[in-house]
C-alpha cells in the first residue's frame, strides 16, 4: 500500500484550540490528485523542532511514507522551525520546490517572500513543506505536484498514478 504522510505543525491545532483545516486540505488534495490506491498517515503536532524531526523520521522510516507533506511552521516567527527540522532529517535538499512555491504565491500575496518552504529527500521519501492556509496549500501543490511522482520514481519509491483530469504528472519519455 502506498502511504502518504501529512504533518500539521501547530501548537494551537495540536492542543485542540482550533480545527486543523490545513491538514484536512492536504488530505483532500491528495485524494483529488492520486488515482493510485493510498493510505494517509496523519499527525497533528506542536511547533517543536525535536517533535517535528521525530515525526518526519517516524513517517519516513517506520511508516514507509513515500511522500510526507507538512503544513505550518514555515514563516519567520520564532516558533516556525519546520524548514530547520526538514534540513536536519534529509540527506538531500530540493530547493526548487520552495522556489517555485514562493514564485506562485507571490502572484497572490506580497508576504510570500516571508515563506521558507523547502523540500528534501530522506531515504526513499520526499518531504515537502507547505504554507499554512488551505488556499495557499492548493496553489502550491498545483505548481509542484507534477514533478512529485517522477521524483519519487528517482528515489526508488512506488509508482504514483495521478488523476489526469485534476493534475498531470510529468515523466520524461524513455529513450
Amino acid at each position: 500500500m502506498i502511504k502518504i504522510g501529512v504533518i500539521t505543525a501547530s501548537d494551537r491545532a495540536s492542543a485542540g484550540i482550533y480545527e486543523d483545516i490545513s491538514g484536512v486540505a492536504i488530505q483532500d488534495t491528495m485524494r483529488d490528485y492520486l488515482k493510485s490506491e493510498h493510505e494517509i498517515v496523519y499527525r497533528c503536532i506542536p511547533d517543536n523542532q525535536d517533535t517535528i524531526e521525530e515525526t518526519m523520521m517516524e513517517l519516513c522510516d517506520r511508516e514507509g511514507c513515500c511522500l510526507v507533506v507538512t503544513t505550518g511552521g514555515t514563516g519567520p516567527a520564532k516558533r516556525d522551525v519546520t524548514p530547520e527540522a526538514t534540513e536536519n532529517v534529509c540527506e538531500k535538499m530540493m530547493p526548487g520546490f520552495g522556489e517555485l512555491m514562493r514564485q506562485v504565491s507571490l502572484k497572490y500575496v506580497p508576504t510570500a517572500i516571508l515563506s521558507r518552504q523547502t523540500a528534501g529527500i530522506r531515504g526513499k521519501s520526499l518531504i515537502i513543506n507547505l504554507p499554512g492556509k488551505p488556499k495557499s496549500i492548493r496553489e502550491c501543490l498545483d505548481a509542484v505536484f507534477p514533478a512529485v511522482p517522477y521524483c519519487i520514481d528517482l528515489i526508488d519509491g512506488p509508482y504514483l498514478e495521478c488523476n489526469e483530469e485534476v493534475i498531470k504528472a510529468f515523466r520524461p519519455k524513455q529513450s
